[in-house]
């Protein structure tokens, strides 16, 4: 039950953060279109633990934020990189293998890599993460592990 409630408010206050309206209709409209995504996917039996991981809310917020730092970082440096008059590219492919155990652990890593400007990861597995970076420093900003510790520890105690 738990679940329903938090996908049902996560989903109507993103309606209404999208929308920017607060009339009485888009209101209700926002609560009745969150209340049937919640419905469908209860009924298919998608909405649970790992689809909707509550326990990480808490020890989430110190990595998003960390992660947003990181993303501003990364920003500046490709926006350097595209105002250069030489373009100064070096594009790499790295392979790592990542240390999480769980599929959301697995995701998390895998897409805070792609949210990171200049890197994209190419291919995750549990085995061995394949990721394309803009430049050799960003590459090795992959492989130094400060980002795979965080989620590591992010998906701990689960």
């Amino acid at each position: 039950m738990a679940h329903s409630v938090s996908a049902f408010l996560s989903l109507y206050v993103f309606w209404l953060l999208l929308s920017g309206y607060f009339t009485p209709f888009l209101m209700i409209a926002g609560a009745g279109c969150a209340a049937a995504v919640v419905l469908f996917t209860r009924r298919m039996q998608v909405l649970d633990r790992e689809g909707q991981p509550l326990q990480l809310v808490l020890r989430s917020l110190p990595y998003w934020r960390w992660l947003l730092v990181e993303i501003l970082k990364s920003g500046w440096a490709v926006s350097l990189i595209i105002v250069h008059p030489r373009l100064p590219i070096s594009p790499t492919l790295v392979r790592f293998k990542p240390s999480q155990k769980t599929a959301v652990g697995l995701v998390t890593h895998a897409n805070s890599i792609t949210l990171t400007p200049g890197t994209i990861t190419v291919e995750a597995d549990a085995d061995e993460f394949v990721v394309h970076a803009l430049t050799r420093a960003a590459a090795q900003g992959a492989l130094s592990g400060e980002m795979d510790a965080r989620v590591l520890a992010l998906e701990a105690d689960r």
